[in-house]
């Protein structure tokens, strides 16, 4: 089992930046692919991004059209951590923000994540 607890969600305004982080306990995380999701109200969960780590400590990162070139995902095996740095946020990024994991390759696919975390708000205003 894989417990994930998300923080550092808030309230920013337009342009500001903001960095999650979501610390595993359980298992190490080095076997996982760790990925970022968000639901916004009234939309379906989406997939914001997902880090894996390959043969030769090669980390791989794939991230949504709407988020490219303004968020980052990161991880620190020996931490148990992602993150997601977010920055130039909208107010259309505003959403609760879910960490998961899953054995094996990154996947755009919420359903095919087997551990979950709680959500963290973040909201951005204009």
């Amino acid at each position: 089992q894989v417990q994930l607890v998300e923080s550092g969600g808030g309230t920013v305004q337009a342009e500001d930046p903001l960095r999650l982080s979501c610390v595993a306990s359980g298992r190490t995380l080095s076997s996982y692919s760790m990925g970022w999701f968000r639901r916004a109200p009234g939309k379906e969960r989406e997939f914001v991004a997902a880090i894996r780590v390959g043969q030769g400590h090669t980390y791989y990162a794939d991230y949504a059209d709407s988020v490219k070139g303004r968020f980052t995902i990161s991880r620190d095996d020996a931490k148990n951590t992602v993150y997601l740095q977010m920055n130039s946020l909208k107010p259309e990024d505003t959403a609760v923000y879910y960490c998961a994991a899953r054995r094996g390759l990154n996947d755009y696919s919420a359903s095919r994540y087997d551990y979950w975390g709680q959500g963290t708000q973040v909201t951005v205003s204009s």
